[in-house]
C-alpha cells in the first residue's frame, strides 16, 4: 500500500476544479497519505481559464505551475515529474473526470512500476451521429478494456491516467522533440519496452466526457497525422496507421489519388453536422499518405 502519492494534472484552455476537488477529496481520505496535486498550466490563452486555475491554491495540499508559454505535452510531464516531492506520481488529463470513490485507493493497492488505468466514455446519446470525436471514442471503447489493452502493453498506453515512479520518469523523461499533438505518449510506451520495463494494464478508468466540436477535433487529428509523420522511422510498429501503409502500398496509392480528388469534400462532411466515421478513418489515410511528398 502507497503512503505517499503525487497527482500531476498538466492543462491547457481547461477548468480543471472539479478533478482536482475530486482527486483532494478521495486523498483525504486515504489514512496516513501524504500526498500533493500540482496543476501544471501550459500557457492557457483563455482569461476565464487562468482564473479558475489561480483559486486551486486556496485547496490545501494543490500548488499550481503557470507557464507564460506552451512548452508542449512532453515537456510540461517532465516538469511535472522533476517537481514532484514522493516517489510515487499519477498522472491525469485535466479534462478527465474520476469514475468513483475507489479510484485513488485501488491506485495505492496496485502493484508495479508503471500501471496504466485506461478510459472509459460518457454516455451522451445526443452527441451520437453529430459529434465526431464521441461517436470516434465509442467505436474504440471496446478495445479499451484492461485484457485488450494488455495483450500489446507497450503499445497500448495512453498518458490519460497512469501511475510511474518518480525515478523512472527521470531516467526516461518524455521526449520533447514532441512538441505539437499526438504520439508522445506511444514513444515513451516504445522507451519502456525498449529498457525492460513492464506496463501493467488495470481497470481503473477515468471518464472521457468532453468532446471539443468536429472542426476542432478535425485539427488535432491533422496535427497529430503530422507528427506520426515526422516520427515514423521511430515509430514503426507503435501505429496501425503505420503499418497498414507499409503493408497495402497499391491500396495507398489508389487512397492517395483519391484524397487529392475528394479529399476537401470528405473534410466538409466531417466538420460537419452528420459525420461519418468510415469516411474519418479514409480521410485520415489520405492526409497522412499525401504528407509523403516523395511518393507519387
Amino acid at each position: 500500500m502507497r503512503k505517499e502519492l503525487s497527482i500531476l494534472i498538466p492543462t491547457y484552455n481547461t477548468d480543471c476544479t472539479q478533478l482536482v476537488n475530486d482527486l483532494h477529496a478521495q486523498a483525504i481520505m486515504q489514512d496516513s497519505l501524504a500526498f500533493e496535486i500540482i496543476v501544471a498550466d501550459d500557457g492557457s490563452t483563455e482569461d476565464i481559464c487562468v482564473e479558475c486555475l489561480a483559486k486551486l491554491e486556496s485547496i490545501s495540499h494543490v500548488r499550481l505551475l503557470s507557464h507564460r508559454e506552451n512548452v508542449g505535452r512532453a515537456a510540461i510531464r517532465n516538469v511535472l515529474a522533476r517537481e514532484a516531492q514522493y516517489q510515487h506520481l499519477l498522472f491525469i488529463d485535466s479534462d478527465m473526470k474520476i469514475s468513483d470513490n475507489d479510484f485513488l485507493s485501488r491506485y495505492l493497492k496496485a502493484e508495479g512500476e508503471v500501471i496504466y488505468g485506461g478510459y472509459s466514455i460518457a454516455s451522451m446519446p445526443l452527441l451520437q451521429n453529430r459529434n465526431l470525436r464521441y461517436m470516434y471514442e465509442v467505436e474504440a471503447a471496446p478495445r479499451q478494456i484492461p485484457e485488450k489493452r494488455a495483450l500489446h502493453p507497450h503499445r497500448d498506453f495512453h498518458t490519460s491516467n497512469f501511475l510511474v515512479e518518480r525515478d523512472i520518469i527521470l531516467r526516461h523523461p518524455f521526449d520533447e522533440r514532441f512538441r505539437f499533438y499526438g504520439y508522445e505518449d506511444v514513444f515513451w510506451g516504445k522507451q519502456m519496452k525498449s529498457n525492460n520495463i513492464p506496463i501493467r494494464h488495470i481497470d481503473n478508468p477515468v471518464v472521457f466526457h468532453e468532446f471539443e466540436e468536429n472542426a476542432h477535433f478535425m485539427e488535432k487529428t491533422e496535427e497529430g497525422l503530422r507528427t506520426l509523420h515526422q516520427f515514423s522511422e521511430e515509430l514503426k510498429g507503435y501505429s496501425s496507421l503505420l503499418d497498414f501503409t507499409k503493408r497495402h502500398t497499391f491500396l495507398c496509392t489508389v487512397v492517395r489519388q483519391w484524397h487529392r480528388l475528394l479529399g476537401e469534400a470528405e473534410r466538409r462532411n466531417l466538420i460537419g453536422s452528420n459525420p461519418s466515421t468510415l469516411l474519418f478513418k479514409l480521410y485520415k489515410l489520405g492526409y497522412f499518405i499525401s504528407l509523403d511528398k516523395t511518393a507519387r
